[in-house]
């Protein structure tokens, strides 16, 4: 089956900001937008920052963590599962940006088939983002 691109949205508490970071940092071309919000091509998956200002300027989301293979990963969160080349493209490009880590890039779940590399941040608002990649994606994303 052919996947095809998901929409998402979240809030965040500036435009500019978010437009600065996702943008910026992640490198996602801009799509439309308007003074609530603005659409992010996020490798081909439309990401939608919707403005609450109701946030602040300094006001920042929260999330629960669960501890999974002995990392606290946070919940909710939401990302992309890349090529290998593509992820080692964005883990340089992160590098280069003070972003904010939850999990630093790392290998989970090894010798497993869902065996990946992955990595976890938070936009300035707190949103936690994960950017995941397999060997072999087909294979892997839902073997159990």
């Amino acid at each position: 089956m052919a996947l095809t691109p998901f929409h998402i949205a979240v809030q965040v508490r500036d435009l500019a900001e978010a437009r600065s970071f996702y943008g910026g940092v992640l490198g996602c071309p801009e799509g439309r937008s308007a003074p609530e919000w603005i659409d992010f091509d996020l490798y081909g998956h439309q990401f939608v920052c919707h403005l609450n200002a109701a946030l602040g300027p300094r006001g920042r989301l929260d999330s629960h963590f669960n501890t999974v293979d002995r990392h606290g990963v946070p919940v909710p969160h939401c990302g992309v599962v890349l090529e290998s080349s593509e992820w080692g493209r964005l883990v340089e490009r992160l590098r280069q940006h003070s972003v904010e880590w939850v999990i630093e890039p790392t290998t989970r779940f090894a010798g497993t088939p869902g065996e990946q590399s992955t990595l976890f941040i938070l936009d300035p608002t707190g949103n936690a983002l994960e950017f995941k990649s397999f060997r072999n994606i087909a294979a892997q994303l839902f073997a159990r």
